[in-house]
């Protein structure tokens, strides 16, 4: 197994592609990728030689984005000043802020099974085990998510797997 830091290099950025697309704000998803290799940090020595990291990274990062919005269903409504604005450099809002915006407007399953296939590259199987539910389920989710991108997003020519 290669050491865990090389872990993070190859597979950090998808990591917080999927988390982004699952959890739409920055902060949140910048709050489940740390969160999600702390945990796999502590399990990456029980991980056996022939697990695939990738899907094992994105099971964690969904646990840890339903945590999350768990977390913010239960946290108070702030009242007083507004919190600092985040820094909006090397964000993918910046770059295509409406694919984004369209991406955070499907539905659920939607999003999440275009999340993980398109931008996570995971296989229909591996989203059915993550999620529940089968692959022709994540298969039909991820069409249909991309059908209404194309037709709502402007740019849709340009929605494919990143890889």
């Amino acid at each position: 197994m290669p050491p865990f830091d090389e872990i993070v290099t190859e597979y950090g950025a998808m990591v917080l592609r999927v988390c982004r697309a699952v959890l739409g704000g920055a902060a949140e998803a910048e709050d489940a990728w740390s969160e999600t290799f702390l945990s796999a940090l502590k399990a990456y020595p029980g991980l056996p030689a022939d697990a695939n990291v990738e899907a094992w990274l994105v099971t964690i990062a969904h646990r840890k984005a339903i945590d999350v919005r768990r977390a913010e269903a239960r946290r108070a409504v702030v009242a007083g000043e507004p919190p600092d604005r985040p820094s909006t450099l090397g964000r993918p809002e910046d770059w295509d802020g409406d694919l984004w915006a369209a991406l955070g407007a499907l539905p659920d399953r939607q999003r999440i099974a275009v999340a993980y296939h398109y931008l996570g590259g995971l296989p229909y199987q591996e989203i059915a085990a993550i999620t529940g539910g089968t692959a022709d389920a994540a298969r039909r989710a991820a069409a249909d998510g991309v059908k209404k991108l194309r037709s709502t997003y402007p740019g849709s020519h340009r929605v494919r797997a990143v890889r």
